[in-house]
């Protein structure tokens, strides 16, 4: 059940557009300014579209567009002007808005950072991307978890971007903290559909969560994104999907938190994100509570090894046309030079 896309909304519903932005080009600070004003124009479509919309969700590289141009002209900060236009929008229109920009880092390479802004023009959550999809992407590793919001209608909220959820572990990280409703953004391209559809599936069955997830879409003649707006229940079915690859269409749906709420109280059979830390509690009083997991001990005292990592042949970005890192992560830097770098295959 999805609202007829929201346009039934209950008391207890959230609805939310994805949006399957054009894909741009963007190399000059003009091409910047007139991006954002391409979002800002859509974030007005949305309200248009749909009176009942919460929040509006635009996809990893909105802003920037596919090429990996580092160059701080063309970097972001939140106090910067691309920032303050979209918090505008938001007041604007009363919706909330998720935007993507690469934000200038003065240490190293810019951060991919993921924003929610209310509709009253307030950063309520900003995340930097955990796990950028290396070798492609030169952005520095996020720094500061994965944050969880109260959203609209009181909704427990969270952000991911992309690659992040290829990892179970930023999924099950969003709803240990107690999100309702997990975003992913994203800018693939079509290799990635099919992992792209059973990984939003299983990160939402898996947490008993629902995952709204969307990509760029269309053509910037080199690339190719394939739009996919993708709403999933808890339960892990698709109420909602942009299969038609339209670019600038927007894929909505009411979600029910409450729902997810009720499930994650009376679910016995499956409720695997409350089993996880209680296995086997039918044999033992409470279920056992320990941690069988060797990679989690072994991460947590900095000695994560895999058994074939000698074999692994790709460590570093230079077959992507990035120069071999010498600074380790926490390290003090200076800021990267600006680079422009075309992947094989981008994101």
């Amino acid at each position: 059940m999805n609202g007829l896309g929201g346009l039934n909304k209950s008391p207890n519903g959230v609805v939310l557009g994805m949006v399957q932005l054009q894909l741009p080009v963007v190399e000059t600070p003009d091409d910047l300014a007139r991006q954002t004003t391409r979002i800002v124009e859509m974030v007005g479509k949305a309200r248009r579209n749909l009176d009942t919309m919460d929040l509006v969700v635009f996809p990893e590289y909105a802003l920037h567009g596919l090429s990996m141009n580092t160059n701080p002209d063309i970097m972001c900060r939140l106090d910067g002007p691309e920032v303050a236009a979209f918090k505008q929008a938001c007041i604007d229109h009363k919706i909330w808005g998720c935007f993507s920009i690469m934000e200038f880092n003065p240490i190293g390479y810019p951060y991919n950072t993921g924003l929610i802004i209310d509709d009253r023009g307030e950063v309520k959550l900003n995340y930097r991307k955990l796990h950028p999809w290396v070798p492609v992407e030169p952005w520095e590793p996020g720094d500061a978890g994965i944050p969880v919001i109260e959203g609209p209608n009181g909704c427990k909220l969270s952000l991911i971007i992309c690659h992040d959820g290829m990892f179970p572990e930023m999924a099950r990280e969003c709803a240990y903290k107690g999100a309702e409703i997990m975003i992913r953004t994203a800018g693939y391209t079509a290799p990635i559909r099919n992992s792209w559809r059973f990984t939003n599936q299983s990160n939402a069955f898996c947490n008993l969560m629902v995952t709204a997830n969307v990509c760029m879409c269309g053509s910037d003649d080199s690339f190719d994104s394939m739009g996919e707006g993708m709403i999933v229940n808890f339960d892990g079915t698709i109420i909602a999907h942009g299969t038609t690859g339209r670019a600038d269409e927007i894929i909505s749906a009411e979600v029910r938190p409450d729902l997810v709420r009720e499930a994650r109280a009376n679910w016995g059979v499956e409720n695997n994100i409350y089993q996880f830390g209680h296995r086997g509690f039918t044999a033992v009083a409470g279920g056992a509570q320990d941690c069988p997991y060797t990679y989690m001990h072994d991460m947590v005292a900095g000695r994560y090894e895999l058994p074939w990592a000698d074999n692994v042949k790709v460590r570093d970005g230079t077959s992507c046309g990035f120069p071999t890192p010498q600074r380790r992560y926490g390290e003090m830097g200076t800021a990267a030079e600006p680079h422009i770098a075309v992947p094989e295959a981008a994101e």
